[in-house]
């Protein structure tokens, strides 16, 4: 059917039918509402152009992508951008992935921008004092943040509750009886790894522990920095006997370390890792199962595309915010410390 027939059939004009399909305010709900029900029974699908055409869109997402830099583009990206791609797909919007060869950012935006190739952008893997976030919101182009920045130009954006996460996590083996506790986590200067540094520190410095800096580390998600931590972790004395793994991937170093050196994974030493849920590394499926705080990466993903979707339809970028709490799920990789023998 095509979009003159759809209006006959209402008895309304074909200005009015596409507005009301498109979503424009100054259609009433009741006649959006008919209209969409009329659309569904007689099987009237709007062109995805025409359509774009009609709003002034061109129908495309902008993401920049480093392409020398693992430690913020890893396993987790093909999690979020399949996210992502699900609830996009709904609203026929593609997403434009632009490399990055220079680390030149903020020329890269620009050049999005200037290209007129996408309605908007995501941003990952924001810093203390981003200035991505800074220049994107003073060009007044549409953007949602994955993460949080401390920067007061409203925008919209989508975090977990890192800091949140890490403390729990600590506490809860504080709570075991661990008083050497240590932690991976990703590099110095992301919100995301400063956040959960923060809270590590204050779970120690509320039960009157000292804090070590020989046991926090900043680097990449990898198995083989969380193998080598450990295993410098484990020389020293005292040794932690307990890690926090910032990631499933550096959980499974940290476990391959904590067995060459003969020590029983829960007990001798526990570990905690943030589990960005894999389906492909799935934390109740190790031996021990892992214990974890649990977010999905890709659950993330959809909903900054819901929230890009909201952005493109008017509304205020300052209205568009969460914080997602993390859940601390006990299996058996942590457990009280175990006492040497006398």
């Amino acid at each position: 059917m095509k979009l003159k027939e759809l209006a006959e059939q209402l008895g309304l004009s074909q200005t009015t039918v596409s507005r009301a399909l498109n979503g424009y305010p100054e259609v009433n709900e009741a006649t959006r509402e008919r209209v969409n029900k009329a659309a569904l029974k007689f099987g009237y699908s709007a062109n995805a152009n025409a359509r774009r055409l009609a709003m002034g869109r061109v129908g495309a997402i902008g993401i920049v992508v480093p392409i020398h830099s693992s430690e913020r583009f890893g396993p987790h990206t093909s999690e979020f951008l399949s996210g992502l791609a699900e609830r996009l797909s709904r609203d026929e919007i593609d997403f434009l992935i632009t490399p990055l060869i220079n680390n030149d950012e903020i020329s890269a935006y620009k050049r999005l921008i200037s290209s007129k190739r996408v309605d908007a952008m995501i941003v990952s893997h924001p810093s203390l004092v981003d200035e991505r976030v800074a220049m994107l919101a003073e060009a007044q182009f549409p953007f949602v943040l994955h993460g949080r920045t401390n920067i007061d130009t409203p925008h919209a954006w989508l975090d977990i509750d890192n800091k949140g996460a890490f403390y729990q996590a600590t506490s809860h083996l504080l709570d075991l009886g661990h008083k050497h506790i240590a932690m991976i986590d990703g590099l110095k200067g992301f919100t995301f790894s400063e956040h959960r540094e923060e809270g590590y520190r204050d779970a120690l410095t509320e039960r009157g522990i000292s804090i070590d800096p020989n046991f926090i580390v900043h680097d990449c998600f990898s198995d083989e920095i969380g193998f080598r931590e450990t295993q410098r972790f484990l020389s020293l004395k005292p040794h932690p006997t307990a890690i926090l793994a910032g990631s499933m991937m550096t959980a499974l170093g940290v476990s391959r370390a904590i067995r060459a050196k003969g020590y029983q994974l829960g007990k001798e030493v526990s570990i905690i890792a943030h589990d960005d849920v894999f389906p492909y590394l799935n934390a109740s499926n190790m031996v021990p199962a892992m214990t974890t705080t649990r977010s999905s990466i890709r659950s993330a993903g959809t909903r900054i595309a819901e929230m890009l979707v909201r952005l493109l339809d008017g509304e205020p970028p300052e209205t568009i915010h969460e914080v997602w709490p993390v859940e601390l799920i006990l299996r058996q990789s942590s457990g009280p410390p175990v006492i040497p023998a006398k």
